[in-house]
């Protein structure tokens, strides 16, 4: 018997139909497209907000120009003849106005009564029965006449919690469920409120479970899925109210919505790829919307994207054991460059899938992450508070070219003996089970790299009277912070203070510059976590510390250097040399762990600033922290972003080339090199991308060699 469709689907396609497209349709292309592309699934628009065959239902909203055509049975039956899977798409929390007269119980309401909309659309109600009857209803429908092997669904959440739902569904459920009428107001503070995103949460789950179930008991085939779209942010997903984590755990295939980079930068991509990898596991498949059109700064959805910045998303997805699925909007285009973008990434694919899919990463950090840090820590400012922390440590990691995985605060202890080093950026919500993971794991001889108010608060965002991890980071709380987490301005009114870190032991004028008689001893070495600073007693700061006392068997590398004026330049000197505030506590354990906590923003203010100073002094805290444990090291100019796999047998290096990735949207690919390579591992070394053997050396378990330049990406295979 050969493996359902999710075990063997490796590659996609979707023309995202428009309402003009039941008129104009040229199914023949497609197929021939289909075949260029080497797809093996598509993704057909059915029902939901639009539909695109004859339904039964008569509130279910038939496309403008449909008539009687049934254009979701035709792609369907000739994508059945290329022996393609196929997925019935909906989009699925909007209906127009006659549904609404119609049943005006299933749709949202503001505090005051008065419907929610979208445009002209009218916003559904997760908990009314347009969920619980409606929709599923139309599942059965599309089961019934087409067999589809199954359904996506691109809005099938409901409202984000930037807004509260006073529809009677949602006061009789949450009174139902917690005793309580629903908050009135949007209050992190509020106890009431926490629990309306609990109860959220806990519903997108049920909806979940709910579609799964119809689709599988109704069609008879338990490989029938139901796939509500995510996309590969955390903190989307947590204003979504999708809890990846309870999701990604019940998932056997995911269809990835998380079509553009951010402003974190394509390697957002990757890191996507492996976070989801980590909550679902690495055998699955995740294949992700890569949209051929340019979507977003500016946002033209007719027009071609640049081909650099679809092949640079792209190959930053295979790096992250992401699938290829074409996207296009519209099913015929006047800028036809769109129609050749994808075919040669999808043709390389198909060549080297094998060595795509069923690995597992070769990593010695994890970062650590939860969505109870991004809600009830982040409250407000998630971004700032819980995501750049994390961002800034990911940041530093690809600069210094050192493999990680994402792992879940919740999976602390299943993960820990994947890695060498756990690194806490800000993870100040932590409920007493993941602090008891993380003091067993360094207890076990692991390494620790904390950040900020790591352990400060309880899962629900609630102060304790200390870190709770106060007694493995040597410090104690003392109350309140200092500095600022201000985005910098261009202008001085908004950010005219600026703070240093001091490095110590000072090296005075011991190098070139001018002489005012600031001589010192230099018999004593700076610590590891300075390596590179040797002409430097200070390094600019910018950000925020946490008041703590430093309690045992610790060193204080660099400490504090408080604000003094920017502006006007005659009044830019420092008012106080040193507070002796701890900016990095470093210690050792008696288990040959290393533990690293820092009192100062640094991860968050890399992430906001991009300061070299910042990323290097992150990269030397994971350098060192990590013992000589990472498994690799490349050397060479240009920002890399290098992943480390593992399949039976063979490790392998992908590396994919970030330089001048910055601008927004990409317009070409810097080559970059030449490059020294040195990987754990034994056997001979063979590039996917020129297809050529490399010379390499063995030498003590690793393998060396050379690379005299990449282009867009290098896919290297060690195996014997």
């Amino acid at each position: 018997m050969s493996e359902a469709w999710h075990r063997r689907t490796l590659r996609w396609g979707q023309t995202n139909i428009t309402e003009l497209d039941s008129q104009t349709y040229d199914l023949e292309w497609w197929r021939q497209h289909w075949r260029r592309t080497k797809v093996r699934g598509v993704v057909v628009n059915a029902g939901g907000i639009v539909a695109y065959y004859p339904s039964k239902y008569p509130l279910h909203y038939r496309a403008q120009f449909l008539e009687d055509r049934d254009l979701y049975g035709e792609i369907n039956a000739v994508a059945r003849e290329e022996g393609l899977a196929v997925l019935a798409r909906m989009d699925s929390n909007r209906a127009t106005e006659d549904f609404f007269l119609e049943k005006p119980e299933w749709f949202c309401r503001n505090n005051e009564g008065n419907p929610i909309q979208i445009g002209d659309r009218y916003t559904a109600c997760i908990f009314s029965e347009y969920y619980d009857e409606f929709l599923t209803d139309v599942l059965k429908e599309i089961i019934d006449r087409y067999q589809p092997d199954g359904f996506t669904d691109n809005s099938w959440s409901g409202m984000n919690h930037g807004q509260i739902c006073y529809c009677e569904n949602c006061q009789q459920n949450f009174l139902d469920s917690y005793g309580l009428d629903l908050p009135s107001a949007i209050n992190w503070d509020d106890r009431v409120f926490k629990k309306w995103i609990k109860w959220n949460y806990d519903r997108r789950i049920h909806i979940w479970d709910l579609n799964n179930k119809v689709a599988q008991e109704h069609s008879g085939n338990p490989d029938c899925l139901w796939l509500g779209m995510i996309s590969g942010s955390p903190m989307t997903e947590s204003f979504r109210f999708r809890e990846m984590k309870g999701i990604l755990e019940r998932s056997r295939f995911i269809m990835l919505d998380h079509q553009h980079r951010p402003s974190f930068g394509f390697q957002s991509n990757s890191h996507a790829g492996k976070l989801l990898h980590g909550l679902m596991g690495w055998d699955k498949l995740i294949p992700e919307s890569m949209p051929v059109y340019q979507g977003r700064t500016p946002a033209f959805r007719l027009s071609s994207k640049p081909v650099p910045e679809a092949h640079m998303w792209m190959a930053e997805g295979f790096a992250g054991t992401i699938q290829p699925w074409w996207h296009h909007i519209g099913a015929y285009h006047e800028d036809r460059r769109q129609y050749r973008t994808s075919e040669p990434m999808m043709n390389w694919h198909a060549d080297n899938d094998d060595y795509l899919i069923n690995r597992t990463p070769v990593a010695s950090v994890g970062i650590v992450w939860s969505h109870e840090n991004i809600d009830y820590y982040g409250k407000e400012t998630p971004e700032e508070s819980a995501i750049w922390p994390y961002e800034g440590f990911v940041q530093a990691m690809i600069h210094g070219r050192i493999p990680y995985i994402p792992i879940h605060a919740d999976h602390i202890n299943r993960d820990s003996d994947k890695v060498s080093l756990l690194v806490l950026p800000n993870l100040a919500a932590m409920s007493d089970e993941q602090i008891e993971a993380v003091k067993q794991f360094v207890e076990n001889g692991g390494s620790l790299v904390a950040s900020g108010e790591t352990s400060l608060y309880d899962e629900w965002g609630d102060k304790r009277q200390d870190f709770g991890l106060a007694e493995i980071l040597g410090i104690r709380n003392d109350g309140g912070f200092e500095g600022n987490t201000k985005i910098s301005a261009a202008t001085w009114e908004v950010y005219d203070h600026h703070s240093y870190m001091r490095l110590h032991p000072s090296r005075g004028e011991s190098f070139y510059g001018p002489q005012i008689g600031n001589e010192v001893d230099l018999t004593t070495d700076r610590h590891g976590i300075l390596e590179g600073f040797e002409d430097t007693d200070i390094l600019p700061f910018g950000g925020r510390i946490e008041n703590i006392e430093v309690i045992e068997d610790t060193c204080v590398p660099l400490s504090y250097i408080p604000e003094f004026p920017i502006f006007p330049p005659e009044f830019s000197w420092m008012r106080e040399h040193d507070t002796g505030k701890p900016i990095a506590v470093v210690r050792e354990h008696f288990q040959r762990g290393r533990i690293v906590y820092l009192p100062a923003d640094i991860d968050r203010c890399f992430r906001r600033d991009n300061f070299p100073d910042h990323g290097n002094l992150l990269v030397n805290v994971i350098r060192w922290a990590s013992n000589g444990k990472i498994p690799c090291s490349v050397s060479g100019p240009g920002l890399i972003d290098c992943q480390i796999y593992e399949q039976e047998g063979r490790r392998i290096l992908h590396m994919v080339n970030l330089t001048g990735t910055t601008q927004e949207p990409l317009h070409e690919i810097i080559p970059v090199g030449p490059f020294s390579v040195r990987i754990r591992g034994t056997g001979k070394v063979r590039s996917l991308v020129t297809s050529d053997i490399v010379e390499s050396e063995e030498s003590d378990g690793w393998v060396k060699f050379d690379i005299p330049s990449i282009d867009l990406h290098e896919v290297f295979v060690i195996e014997p």
